[in-house]
């Protein structure tokens, strides 16, 4: 009978320490990953793979913030689409608005703007031409190098191949949110060759991207939301013919 009182007690002390060392395990080993996609486990080669994966299979995103590109500064927040994208650039010396609807590029800016984009002439004949342009949508000639500096802009799959591109050995670093989306963070080359912040909730679509160089700080939302493009009405479009650069 002692016995059984004995082997009785010492089983209940063992359940009772058991149990208690779960609850201290639990509490001191909570999983960051719960309720998140499961990307924070994976190496950080595999997180950027999978953040590329989601960004070329989503149909849209917003792209906004600052961007470096040939010794020029460009802030910008642009819409994309598989077929077009709408939206704002600026830099220090002007602003102006691009819309691609298919292969047609159209761009709206002030009058200074167009005089400056004729080889720095403002005076005659060429204000007066900069005059006309001025707050219309101009359709810009596939040809004409106005088309060629901005068209890349507009291009969902050849920017974000581009901006999206880290240089150097990957690691993961430290886990944040965006807006309330929890992120992971990956860094390449210890950070000096790009960081970039992927979402841990649903889609591990790519938040944030800082390039190497100093080369600019992007974000990017909206993912799959829808994105209006529709031509301009005709009484609001320059049609300039062949070339805009240089007419004189």
């Amino acid at each position: 009978m002692a016995g059984r009182r004995r082997t009785g007690r010492a089983a209940l002390v063992g359940a009772v320490c058991a149990g208690l060392a779960a609850v201290l395990t639990g509490c001191g080993a909570e999983d960051p990953d719960a309720g998140t996609n499961g990307v924070g486990k994976l190496p950080a080669a595999k997180i950027e793979a999978k953040a590329r994966a989601a960004a070329a299979a989503a149909d849209t995103v917003r792209l906004s913030g600052n961007v470096v590109s040939q010794g020029r500064t460009y802030k910008l927040d642009m819409r994309l689409a598989p077929n077009g994208a709408r939206g704002r650039l600026s830099t220090k010396a002007a602003a102006f608005s691009l819309l691609r609807v298919g292969t047609s590029l159209y761009l709206k800016a002030d009058a200074a703007f167009w005089a400056g984009e004729k080889n720095g002439r403002s005076a005659g004949h060429d204000d007066s031409a900069a005059a006309k342009l001025g707050g219309k949508y101009v359709k810009v000639p596939a040809t004409d190098p106005v088309y060629k500096r901005f068209s890349g802009f507009t291009d969902k799959n050849m920017l974000l191949g581009s901006l999206l591109a880290l240089h150097g050995k990957l690691a993961t670093g430290e886990r944040s949110d965006i807006d309330g989306v929890r992120t992971i963070r990956l860094t390449a080359a210890g950070g000096s060759g790009g960081t970039l912040d992927v979402s841990l909730e649903s889609t591990p679509y790519p938040l944030r991207m800082q390039r190497a160089g100093g080369a600019g700080v992007v974000r990017l939302d909206d993912w799959g939301k829808t994105v209006d493009l529709r031509v301009p009405p005709k009484d609001q479009v320059v049609d300039y013919g062949s070339r805009i650069s240089g007419r004189g």
